[in-house]
């Protein structure tokens, strides 16, 4: 077996690369493995899939944040004889998040990494994107498209960035956009403040919509908000971030399903996995192809559940 790793060296702080290179040297002397650097965006994608077309069994170590992640997905998907995983080098890795608390340790951990086990996992079809954990369509994805604009101003930091661009959507530009959304028996035609998609449970550095949320269940779990005002916003963003969307019926719908439709007469921004995409009318699916994803021998996202319900009170300890 093969062992590609693929470092996203933007990712991290000033000195992780090496640091990061140093422990694969270490970890696999002695195995077939190989290092590979992107430079650009799509590079991950492409590194994945020439090393899937090559043939073989290989496993690829996604090196970076959920974007890395999410290129490798779509260049594994349908390749029975790939598996991926995701090797925390930075701050966003949410996916991750499933494996309950020590899930950094754990994927940094790549002896064991190497030999873990691995399973088929469900896949979102997002107008052709692919995702694995959440899409989001609403003022959160705005919120995060927005974010970059901020980091780029003297003395702001990620979270002041975050911060920022949540002020702006939520005060400023208005919470929500007029949007046709079909999803099952549930057609919503109006302003729409948020809709959400998963196949996982977390996004956004720590927001859990959908608790019980299984990658592997052939379910895609979505929630839509119809349009709200601030007040309510305000108070109904902690429930919706704790997975307690049952408790808000009457402004929380939500369905389980394989598909979901929304459209808008102007411009929806989405958000698959971290990566951000635009047009007027989204089709989200569950795909017909599955990746393979493995982790650590010790770690298993179904034993996970049961913390993350009993943690919902504290969105913070979901970060950690």
């Amino acid at each position: 077996m093969k062992h590609l790793f693929i470092v996203n060296p933007a990712a991290g702080k000033k000195g992780s690369t090496d640091d990061l290179v140093h422990r694969i040297e270490a970890a696999f002397e002695g195995r077939d493995y190989e290092i590979a650097y992107t430079r650009k965006c799509g590079d991950a994608e492409h590194l994945t899939r020439a090393a899937a077309q090559a043939g073989g069994e290989i496993r690829v170590y996604a090196c970076g944040g959920d974007g890395t992640l999410n290129e490798a997905v779509n260049g594994a998907a349908g390749y029975e004889h790939v598996a991926i995983t995701n090797v925390p080098k930075g701050t966003g890795n949410d996916f991750l998040r499933i494996f309950g608390r020590g899930y950094r340790e754990g994927f940094s951990n790549l002896a064991a990494l190497a030999d873990g086990p691995q399973a088929a996992l469900d896949l979102m079809d997002c107008n052709g994107k692919l995702g694995l954990g959440v899409i989001c369509a609403g003022v959160d994805a705005r919120v995060a498209a927005d974010v970059h604009k901020y980091k780029a101003l003297p003395l702001v930091t990620g979270t002041g960035a975050y911060v920022l661009s949540l002020v702006v959507n939520v005060l400023f530009k208005g919470i929500a956009r007029p949007t046709t959304v079909d999803m099952g028996d549930v057609h919503l035609d109006g302003d729409t403040s948020i809709i959400c998609i998963c196949n996982g449970r977390y996004y956004g550095g720590g927001f859990m919509p959908v608790g019980e949320a299984q990658p592997d269940d052939g379910v895609l779990d979505m929630l839509v908000v119809p349009k709200v005002s601030r007040t309510t916003f305000f108070r109904l963003v902690g429930k919706y971030a704790k997975g307690r969307y049952r408790e808000c019926p009457d402004v929380i719908f939500d369905h389980h399903g394989d598909t979901i439709t929304f459209s808008s007469p102007a411009d929806i921004v989405a958000v698959v996995d971290g990566e951000v995409m635009i047009d007027r009318a989204f089709t989200v699916r569950l795909s017909e192809r599955k990746v393979n994803f493995f982790y650590p021998p010790d770690m298993f996202w179904r034993e996970s559940l049961q913390t993350a319900n009993i943690s919902k009170g504290s969105i913070l300890e979901n970060a950690r």
